[in-house]
């Protein structure tokens, strides 16, 4: 699967649009990563805990926008962005999403 985050492909050209596609998480930290990462605030710089629990949702955000594209017939995504947003004190939600498409090889 071909995901970039422009419209167009290099070397490529899109001959259909499948549409709109996401891929959704919402995770929560424990309560001892919630601890942790309250302690390491106090003393400033980065939050490994949080940093790590992000970057594992990404991955997996992308995974879901992946079988979603799949299950629709697609073979890329354009326009691929992220989004994040806080759910209470304790849940973040991460999505991914963009374009479906198929495309093949220029020339």
């Amino acid at each position: 699967m071909i995901i970039v985050t422009t419209e167009e492909i290099a070397g490529h050209r899109i001959v259909e649009s499948k549409g709109e596609i996401f891929g959704l998480v919402v995770r929560s930290r424990g309560l001892g990563g919630n601890v942790m990462a309250g302690l390491r605030s106090l003393a400033g710089g980065e939050i490994s805990e949080y940093t790590q629990l992000l970057e594992d949702t990404r991955r997996q955000v992308v995974d879901w926008m992946v079988k979603n594209a799949q299950a629709m017939g697609a073979n890329a995504v354009v326009r691929m962005q992220f989004d994040s947003s806080e759910i209470g004190q304790t849940m973040s939600e991460i999505v991914a999403y963009g374009t479906a498409v198929v495309v093949e090889p220029e020339g």
